[in-house]
């Protein structure tokens, strides 16, 4: 089946269930935000036009009333007196004269014309004509008002801005006040709500390191608390399981002793020396194996305390003990320069078991062992996690391994016979009970085959 490859807009999508949450809540309150002050905006202007429109008119009225008050003969210099008005055109003519603002508006005539009925104006000095036109494309009105007494015309063009409500200063503030209270009381109701999903993931997480963790609390809304309680009914039945085949397996290893035992008295009567050897030969590596069983069920029941540890110190003790117990191959084990300085959460006895299995293996298998520090990964997509790790490599220039073997190898008992050779002792459970150690620890450890040959060993380990 083919697989398809994600969508670039995909990683732009958070990771998260909380921040998931959170930005589809963040931009569907946004968007309702948005719909309200468009609604809001729109009505402002609305309202700020029908405003414009009508403070423009009282202007205009006013400024007739002005003009029709003064003698005929003055009204030119009085049009010249008055204060610049901003958008107005005022100049008298004997016709009217709207300067192509021809677009006849009734409803402006009507307005200016019950506006001059309804105010305190003589009506001797009334006009005796009114036209009213308009053009909507340049927002530009025209009024011409026949002056009754010499039949002049006075034309009054004006033009009306724009309403624009961004211009105002509380428009920016409340849209910014509103957002950022959104935000912040949507991501405190996420990470609220989202709290327990987080606490269970936490001890799944302890779970796979300690069957014996710490249970939850089963407290909270009701669907958490039976999530926890159907959490805790699981771990418990995990518990009984490991703890029921733990002592299965201690068991039978030591029971076994017994029966080896009377074997080699037994075997002190064969008179083939020959026969007799080979047959102790095998008793001795069948109890070498009961002895690896009993260490591998040990794991699973010591429950050693999590410290600080100084990682570089004890990979450092490690290669010196390495090369004290084999002065012979003193320059087969190498130690890569510089180490880095890492200090982890471990349980230090455990951990210098599992890094001694894998020590003992490159060199007894490879011919020779390096081991090298750093917090890069060597396989970055291996890796792909979010987690800071530190890496433990442990290389030789060994035949290596076939790909198809490289997890293989892990299970308890596997020996590869092409490249593992059986006089060495080994039982087969030295991988197993290492990563078993690892992985107890919120670790991993995985194999990769080295160019031109040899293997490595990668222990990943949580900073």
């Amino acid at each position: 089946m083919s697989q398809h490859k994600p969508r670039k807009w995909h990683y732009l999508w958070p990771y998260s269930l909380a921040a998931r949450t959170a930005l589809i809540l963040i931009i569907g309150m946004g968007l309702i935000e948005a719909c309200g002050l468009l609604i809001n905006t729109l009505d402002r202007l609305d309202f700020n036009r029908l405003t414009q429109e009508q403070e423009a008119v009282n202007r205009a009225t006013a400024i007739y009333r002005d003009i029709s008050e003064v003698d005929s003969k003055d009204r030119s210099d009085e049009i010249n007196d008055l204060d610049p008005i901003h958008g107005f055109t005022i100049f008298l003519s004997n016709e009217p004269n709207l300067k192509n603002v021809n677009l006849p508006s009734p409803k402006l005539e009507q307005t200016v014309s019950h506006l001059l009925t309804t105010i305190l104006f003589p009506p001797e000095l009334r006009p005796t004509k009114i036209i009213a036109t308009s053009d909507p494309d340049k927002h530009k009105n025209a009024i011409a008002f026949q002056l009754p007494d010499d039949k002049q015309w006075l034309n009054i063009i004006y033009e009306l801005t724009t309403p624009n409500p961004f211009k105002s200063a509380t428009f920016p503030i409340s849209f910014f006040i509103m957002a950022t209270a959104t935000s912040l009381l949507t991501l405190w109701s996420v990470r609220r709500l989202i709290a327990p999903v987080s606490t269970l993931a936490a001890a799944a997480g302890r779970l796979g390191q300690d069957v014996n963790a710490t249970p939850l609390v089963e407290s909270g809304p009701e669907e958490v608390a039976q999530a926890a309680r159907a959490f805790n009914d699981m771990a418990r039945r995990i518990n009984r399981f490991v703890n029921d085949r733990t002592q299965l397996l201690l068991a039978i290893g030591h029971d076994l002793r017994t029966p080896i035992t009377r074997l080699k008295l037994r075997s002190e009567f064969i008179n083939d020396k020959h026969l007799q050897k080979k047959f102790i030969s095998d008793l001795d590596e069948l109890e070498k194996m009961i002895d690896a069983t009993l260490a591998f069920g040990r794991d699973n029941t010591h429950h050693e305390p999590v410290i600080n540890l100084d990682l570089t110190s004890l990979i450092e003790t490690l290669i010196h003990e390495l090369q004290e117990t084999h002065p012979d191959k003193i320059d087969q084990i190498r130690l890569h320069h510089p180490l880095p300085n890492y200090t982890i959460k471990a349980r230090p006895i455990n951990l210098k078991r599992a890094l001694q299995n894998l020590m003992n293996n490159a060199l007894n298998y490879g011919g020779n062992v390096t081991v090298s520090l750093t917090s890069k990964p060597p396989f970055p997509s291996l890796y792909n996690q979010k987690d800071k790790h530190i890496f433990i490599l442990i290389e030789d220039d060994g035949p290596g391994l076939k790909q198809e073997n490289l997890e293989y190898v892990f299970e308890p008992f596997v020996r590869m016979e092409t490249s593992r050779n059986r006089s060495t002792g080994g039982t087969g459970l030295g991988l197993s009970i290492a990563r078993n150690i690892i992985r107890g620890q919120g670790g991993d450890i995985t194999l990769h085959n080295r160019i031109p040959h040899g293997l490595c060993a990668v222990v990943m380990l949580i900073e």
